[in-house]
C-alpha cells in the first residue's frame, strides 16, 4: 500500500510540474540563478531556449552571448547580484522587465521582453547596455521640468 501512495505523490507531482505555467518572474530568476552559477552563456541558452522560434537566430544569440561574455571580473570587478528596475505589462500577454546587474566597477542592464501568445510565455527580445545612466542624466536636464507647476 506504502509504495502505490508513494508512486501515486511522485506521478501527482509530476502531472502538476509539468502543468506549471512559467512566469516571466520565474524565467528571470532561473536566469540569474544559471548566471551566478554557470555563467552568461549558459544563462543565455536557457533564457533563448522559451522560444522555439530563436534556433533561427542563433548567429544573433552567439553574438549576444560574446559580448555579455566580456562583462567578466577583469574588465567589471566581482559581480554583487540584481535588483529590479521596472516591470511593465501590456494586457494580459506581453511584459517588459528592466535589471541592474552589479559589478564592483560598474552596471549594466538588461531588459527583457515576454510574451504569451496562448498558454506559455517566452522570451520575446533580450537586450543589455551600460549606458543608463545617460539617460538618467538628459532626463535630469531642465527642458524636461515641469517648471511652471512647482
Amino acid at each position: 500500500m506504502a509504495k502505490k501512495l508513494t508512486f501515486g505523490f511522485v506521478l501527482l507531482l509530476l502531472v502538476l510540474h509539468g502543468n506549471a505555467q512559467e512566469t516571466p518572474d520565474l524565467i528571470i530568476a532561473n536566469f540569474f540563478k544559471t548566471y551566478k552559477v554557470e555563467g552568461s552563456s549558459k544563462a543565455l541558452d536557457d533564457l533563448y531556449a522559451t522560444n522555439p522560434w530563436t534556433s533561427r537566430i542563433q548567429d544573433a544569440i552567439n553574438n549576444v552571448k560574446n559580448q555579455l561574455g566580456r562583462f567578466d571580473e577583469e574588465l567589471v570587478g566581482k559581480y554583487y547580484g540584481y535588483e529590479e528596475i521596472v516591470s511593465k505589462k501590456l494586457g494580459d500577454s506581453f511584459m517588459l522587465k528592466s535589471y541592474f546587474l552589479k559589478f564592483d566597477r560598474q552596471f549594466l542592464r538588461l531588459t527583457f521582453q515576454f510574451y504569451k501568445p496562448e498558454n506559455d510565455w517566452r522570451l520575446f527580445s533580450f537586450k543589455f547596455d551600460d549606458t543608463f545612466d545617460d539617460e538618467i542624466e538628459e532626463a535630469a536636464k531642465l527642458y524636461y521640468l515641469d517648471l511652471e507647476n512647482e
